[in-house]
């Protein structure tokens, strides 16, 4: 998962133009973008827009329910299983029991609509809420249908009372800094895809793409879109250069012909067990993109 595109999920019009986007991931959104007199009818555009689209789109369809204290993710959830989407992105969760009690809802209405057991993926937000942040540690081993954990800064703003999120220059402030490299931590613990927040921004495109050069740098896989504008630009990031595939690929080649020892040479260079690793993992990210 490069680029993961929100779709506000009473907006016929926005998630048809999503589709075409070229998104690895489409969330159709139930929660904050949606009113809550429009609830219901977001559920049933959303349900039509599925049925109606995956089979016919490259990009998986997830779907941003309402979060587990509000009494409406069981609504959610009825309306929406039964159509099959790829998987749940589940807002404000608290910890890895979270994602358990979301997994054991999900198998009783994959039981019930006749769907496979485990068909659904679930992505949680680990950072909405102050005791999410500081159980980050707690998504691995959570779930085998964890696929990924991302991060927010807006929820956390109001949770916590804090007046902005980014200083003057537009850098994240220390307390939200710490949330993002909890979620890269947590990612990295539960040996999942980390995935960044949004860019609010969606005009300031050299913004962005420096936000999203920051992210591939430091860990992140992927990264959220609120514009379908952005989406190339997160698949530019996140998608591995030729040169560095082919980087990457002497790496891996040059320990297996050594018999896989603890170190190697190239070129004049010592490469160890870790940078092996490094080397797998972005030759994963290449596979996944087609590379």
């Amino acid at each position: 998962m490069r680029s993961l595109l929100f779709v506000p999920g009473d907006s016929e019009k926005k998630l048809e133009k999503a589709i075409g986007a070229g998104a690895d991931v489409v969330i159709v959104d139930l929660e904050d973008s949606v009113a809550p007199q429009n609830k219901t009818l977001a559920r049933e555009i959303a349900a039509r827009f599925i049925t109606g689209h995956r089979h016919q789109t490259r990009s998986a369809i997830y779907v941003r329910i309402n979060d587990l204290s509000t009494g409406l993710a069981d609504d959610d959830l009825a309306a929406l299983v039964p159509v099959k989407p790829d998987g749940i992105m589940l807002p404000k969760s608290n910890s890895g029991q979270d994602v358990q009690q979301l997994s054991a809802k999900l198998r009783v209405h994959e039981a019930e609509s006749g769907v496979p057991d485990g068909a659904l993926k679930i992505l949680p937000i680990i950072t909405e809420t102050a005791a999410g942040v500081l159980a980050a540690a707690s998504y691995a081993n959570a779930s085998a249908r964890l696929v990924g954990v991302t991060w927010g800064a807006e929820d956390l703003s109001a949770a916590i009372g804090a007046r902005t999120a980014r200083d003057e220059d537009g850098r994240y402030t220390d307390v939200f800094r710490f949330a993002r490299t909890m979620t890269i931590l947590a990612a990295g613990a539960a040996e999942v895809a980390a995935i960044d927040t949004v860019f609010p921004h969606f005009r300031d495109m050299a913004g962005f793409a420096a936000e999203c050069a920051e992210a591939e740098r430091d860990g992140f896989t992927g990264k959220m879109a609120i514009h379908p504008a952005q989406v190339p630009v997160i698949n530019a990031a996140f998608t591995p250069s030729a040169e560095a595939v082919k980087h990457s690929l002497a790496i891996v080649q040059a320990f297996e012909a050594a018999g896989n020892p603890g170190v190697v040479g190239i070129g004049g260079k010592m490469y160890d067990r870790p940078h092996l690793r490094l080397a797998e993992r972005l030759l994963a990210r290449a596979r996944a993109a087609g590379i």
